[in-house]
């Protein structure tokens, strides 16, 4: 960017905008990123804001904004997301080529479904994610409040091939370094991630290895009932519709933050399939 369009981006910058910090590409379809945060921005762990980028040139651009989940923690001085890069899309087109120093709108009004007023009191909680579904669980699981409320914290995570599961494996490795939650973690975090493409140790759909029991059989671990059991999911629309199928099966109702129950879907996004 040349010193004149950084000026010319100045000046239709709106105030609700932040300045990036870091950037990584984990593979040529996916990529995370910190901004600054807002002083104004208080969010529960799992909910989403909607940012974005000033669209078109002239002397009236407007803002272009996607709703995105907050993959940090809420107790974090920064805020990070993780995206898929769309071919052609109209937003994650142009916001894939951010660098630290940039500027990225971010309105500070979080929402969603996938947080613990939503559930009811539990024994274990069970986030199911799809590609960058897992975002607003990478927040969820870096959360005291997480181990404070249940006793095993279960993140499976499904992509189609391996690569594309490194930013959780990162994710769940630095979890028991983390000088906050490390300790709560120890001994209650469990991870699971497979592929639906590429071969790897554990391969098939959430969904498969939820309805044959197999992922009850690896990790050791009774079948999910309503009883003991809270669930979030966040995915593809596949996973999505899938998953209530299945838990609503096993007795499971699906909750909000008006009524709590046994398990969420966060309905305002889907990621890609797998």
């Amino acid at each position: 960017m040349t010193d004149r369009q950084t000026a010319d981006t100045a000046e239709t910058v709106p105030p609700d905008s932040q300045t990036v910090t870091s950037v990584e590409h984990w593979t040529d379809r996916l990529f995370s990123f910190r901004c600054t945060r807002p002083r104004s921005l208080r969010f529960r762990s799992g909910e989403f804001v909607m940012i974005g980028l000033m669209d078109g040139d002239g002397p009236k651009p407007k803002p272009l904004l996607r709703a995105y989940s907050i993959a940090s923690p809420s107790w974090d001085d920064e805020v990070e997301f993780y995206s898929i890069k769309v071919p052609g899309g109209p937003l994650t087109s142009r916001l894939q080529h951010i660098r630290p120093g940039d500027r990225v709108i971010l309105r500070p009004k979080p929402v969603g479904t996938l947080v613990h007023d939503a559930l009811l009191p539990g024994e274990r909680i069970w986030f199911l994610a799809t590609g960058t579904g897992i975002a607003p669980f990478a927040s969820l699981v870096r959360d005291p409040e997480t181990y404070e409320k249940y006793g095993t914290v279960i993140l499976t995570h499904t992509c189609r091939e391996v690569a594309e599961l490194e930013y959780g494996r990162r994710l769940a490795a630095g979890l028991l370094d983390d000088p906050l939650i490390g300790e709560m973690a120890e001994g209650k975090f469990i991870h699971y991630p497979t592929t639906t493409r590429e071969e790897s140790p554990v391969m098939g759909r959430i969904t498969d290895l939820l309805r044959s029991g197999r992922i009850f059989d690896d990790l050791g671990l009774d079948p999910i009932t309503p009883e003991r059991d809270r669930v979030m999911v966040c995915g593809s629309l596949g996973l999505n519709t899938d998953a209530k199928e299945i838990l609503e099966g096993w007795g499971l109702r699906e909750g909000a933050n008006s009524n709590p129950a046994e398990y969420v879907v966060e309905k305002a996004f889907v990621g890609e399939g797998v």
